[in-house]
């Protein structure tokens, strides 16, 4: 019998690598079109924009596997069954639990691997992520200003330029300055560069232009003609503002171990509802496993296909992920409610064990559906 289950388990794990591949690509593409304008507009390298596109992929990874997983139990079972295999293997005795033995292995594989990326791989990629974000958005040195666009440089720096020539001289520059709210400046040019002090920090040099500002409380309106006028754009990250990070960049013992007086109620009940969902989320790969196989052995062989429990199978599944998303939103609010964190996940395993467990209790079909 432990043939059959390597034969079952061999092809669960290549179909579940490819399908998991296949929809990480497919994220990995869509993912990515999210950070070519920021890469683009900053200046940032090739290899930087790889980095962030792939510091993502673990947080997805937990999302993909289970529906992966799911997806392959469900059609490899099905095959079984439609190729007639599966009458074959419960003729020679195997039971239902023999039967989804490949499956339960493999979804023990998930579980493991989902508690690795949840307690140590993710909370690392993704401060790791936002800390390149952030320091990339509020870096200048590497600025490149789009034609006919309000740049965003820097934190209260908007740069607009008309047209830049093939040598690169910038014409019809705009430069709204914020950074002081007392003293906001607008800067217009006929022309300019964009060129760099010794240090490294972008300036725009502009020439044959005007600069503007209105003074706080009497709307004294300040006019100055200049031949030309030089404005760097210092770097937000050098004046010492730190970056908060939220819940998913802090570690497991972090989440459990803040109190309420720490960080005010709000974040309190975040923290600790993130703390719980990377313990029980990764039991969702049973869960989805669970769906499948209580769909397709309980019952009997039908002659004109398992269509519907395929479905059944798979509005489950939808129901069940739907229904997670909705409880997080809930027990943010709520925190007495963290139980059903792990309720949720536990009942389709307990379902799909008495379904296998008691199959006689399920009503078979006509003899004329039979094999």
């Amino acid at each position: 019998m432990m043939v059959i289950v390597r034969y079952i388990l061999r092809q669960l794990t290549v179909s579940t690598v490819l399908v998991t591949i296949g929809l990480t690509a497919i994220l990995w593409l869509t993912q990515s079109l999210r950070f070519v304008e920021l890469t683009v507009n900053k200046g940032a390298s090739l290899g930087l924009f790889l980095k962030l596109t792939m510091l993502v992929m673990p947080n997805f990874l937990t999302v993909i596997l289970p529906v992966s997983l799911f997806a392959v139990v469900l059609f490899t079972y099905n095959a079984l069954i439609t190729d007639r295999e599966m009458v074959v293997l419960r003729s020679a005795g195997a039971s239902h639990w023999l039967i989804a033995r490949p499956a339960l292995i493999l979804a023990g594989f998930g579980t493991i691997l989902g508690f690795i990326l949840n307690l140590w791989v993710i909370p690392s990629t993704v401060e790791e992520f936002h800390r390149l974000q952030w320091a990339l958005r509020n870096s200048v040195t590497g600025i490149v200003l789009q034609e006919g666009q309000f740049n965003q440089v820097g934190q209260g720096l908007t740069v607009y330029v008309r047209s830049r020539s093939p040598e690169g001289e910038l014409q019809g520059i705009i430069v709204y300055d914020r950074r002081n709210p007392q003293r906001k400046v607008t800067l217009m040019a006929e022309r300019g560069a964009l060129i760099k002090t010794d240090i490294g920090a972008p300036k725009v040099f502009m020439i044959n232009g005007t600069r503007l500002q209105v003074t706080p409380g009497s709307n004294r309106l300040s006019l100055l003609y200049f031949d030309n006028y030089a404005m760097e754009f210092s770097d937000s990250s050098d004046t010492g503002e730190e970056r908060s990070r939220d819940a998913r960049e802090r570690s497991t013992e972090e989440l459990f171990s803040v109190s309420e007086s720490q960080v005010g109620p709000v974040l309190f009940r975040q923290f600790r509802v993130e703390g719980h969902q990377r313990l029980a989320s990764p039991l969702y790969h049973y869960s989805f496993a669970f769906i499948a196989l209580a769909s397709m052995l309980s019952g009997w062989f039908n002659r004109r296909g398992q269509a519907g429990r395929v479905a059944l199978a798979i509005g489950a599944m939808v129901g069940l992920q739907a229904l997670a998303l909705g409880l997080s939103n809930l027990v943010t609010r709520d925190i007495s409610l963290v139980p059903l964190i792990y309720l949720l996940p536990l009942v389709p395993i307990a379902a799909g064990a008495w379904v296998l467990h008691a199959p006689s209790l399920v009503k078979s079909p006509d003899a004329g559906d039979r094999q």
